[in-house]
């Protein structure tokens, strides 16, 4: 655990992985805290009522003075550190937004958003940044599209998401990052409070026009809507960019299964989930026993903090045959790289879709597509992906 949090064990973290679960699916690691590698145990803490998110309860008593990092209060608002009935409420906010119904009407949207990035590079024939190319500006102008975001703003918000997710980070606490997420926390929801202001003078064809109009701002509370806003812009590209960059990178490494997915198109289903296992953009969450529990014969006392490794158990071999390999067809055993249970990621069916879609076009549009020099990862566990990752179409 201590070399998880250095860069070193970050910038590989799968053999650390290997050597918690050597010591059982479920490891207690001092008093208070557990660590969770198992797939069967990650399931049920993800989906057990005796097992809830970190909360303005639960923080009181295992972090007096909280309140005093704004980032912190700024996801105290949110779903992400809620549980029901708060939980309930805030989800169905943006429910509506994430139906299968309304994701599948977006096909033709998202197809030719991508066709338009990646048109540029091919026309080019030049070595090119994917992540800035590709990665980022797909999913950030799908996010922005649905909420009611301007065009002109979308490259605002980059390096400000970047750092409002460190506050999200499993080691957070560095004093100098923390004042960067809450520098971040500040100007992306001051953005937000003046967008809504501007939607409620003019309403668009929005996620956000059709909140004000539901009287979502007077249910949700302004504060509360506005921090719901910011986690859902971030949310819906944050994950999908770094879908894209680790999916696009084992095809990279791997060229005999780009080989196959160029070929055989429509097997890109198998092929995201199995992204999704091998290498998912959001490493671990968190939970504490609300109740005293078991997990695979070990006793989980009321008030534990658990480190849910879902990276760990998208590779647990009781799970997973040949865990270590990317085998998309093992397509049809969940992963949990989207979570499980109440708070399953809500963007789910719309990272899917994307990808889905993004990956042939790459492949087929770009046929002599190859790494062209080192990729570089992002310093992180909590949201693993690439800053770049240099092709060349």
């Amino acid at each position: 655990m201590q070399t998880l949090a250095t860069a070193e064990g970050r910038a590989d973290p799968y053999p650390l992985y290997e050597r918690l679960r050597a010591a059982g699916p479920v490891l207690p690691l001092g008093e208070g805290f557990a660590v969770v590698t198992g797939y069967a145990e990650a399931d049920q803490v993800l989906r057990g009522a005796g097992f809830r998110v970190t909360d303005e309860a639960a923080l009181d008593g295992s972090l007096p003075g909280w309140r005093s990092v704004a980032s912190w209060r700024w996801l105290s608002r949110t779903m992400l550190w809620r549980n029901a009935p708060d939980h309930t409420r805030l989800r169905r906010l943006a429910g509506s937004a994430f139906t299968p119904r309304r994701v599948a009407a977006l096909r033709a949207d998202v197809t030719a958003l991508a066709e338009g990035l990646i048109a540029p590079l091919a026309a080019a024939g030049e070595p090119a940044d994917f992540m800035d190319a590709v990665a980022y500006p797909l999913p950030v102008s799908v996010i922005c599209a649905l909420l009611g975001v301007p065009d002109a703003d979308r490259d605002w918000f980059r390096p400000r998401a970047h750092d409002l997710t460190l506050a999200l980070e499993v080691f957070a606490g560095d004093p100098d990052e923390l004042a960067r997420a809450d520098a971040a926390s500040d100007e992306l929801g001051e953005y937000f409070v003046e967008l809504l202001a501007r939607r409620q003078r003019e309403p668009g064809d929005d996620m956000i026009s059709d909140l004000l109009a539901a009287g979502a701002a007077g249910e949700a509370g302004g504060a509360e809507l506005v921090a719901h806003l910011v986690l859902l812009l971030i949310a819906g590209f944050e994950t999908t960019t770094n879908l894209l960059g680790n999916g696009l990178a084992v095809l990279l490494d791997q060229p005999e299964h780009a080989a196959r997915l160029r070929a055989r198109p429509e097997l890109v289903d198998a092929y995201v989930e199995e992204m999704l296992r091998y290498d998912p953009p959001v490493q671990v969450t968190s939970r504490y026993a609300a109740q005293d529990a078991e997990l695979a014969g070990v006793a989980v006392p009321a008030g534990t903090e658990l480190l849910v490794v879902l990276a760990a158990a998208g590779r647990d071999p009781r799970r997973f045959a040949e865990p270590h390999r990317f085998l998309p067809e093992r397509a049809g055993v969940p992963s949990l790289s989207f979570g499980a249970g109440p708070h399953y990621c809500l963007g789910a069916p719309l990272a899917r879709l994307e990808a889905q879609l993004a990956f042939p076009l790459l492949l087929d549009r770009l046929p002599g597509l190859r790494a062209a020099g080192p990729a570089t990862r992002r310093d992180r566990l909590g949201f693993r992906g690439y800053t770049h990752l240099p092709v060349t179409p």
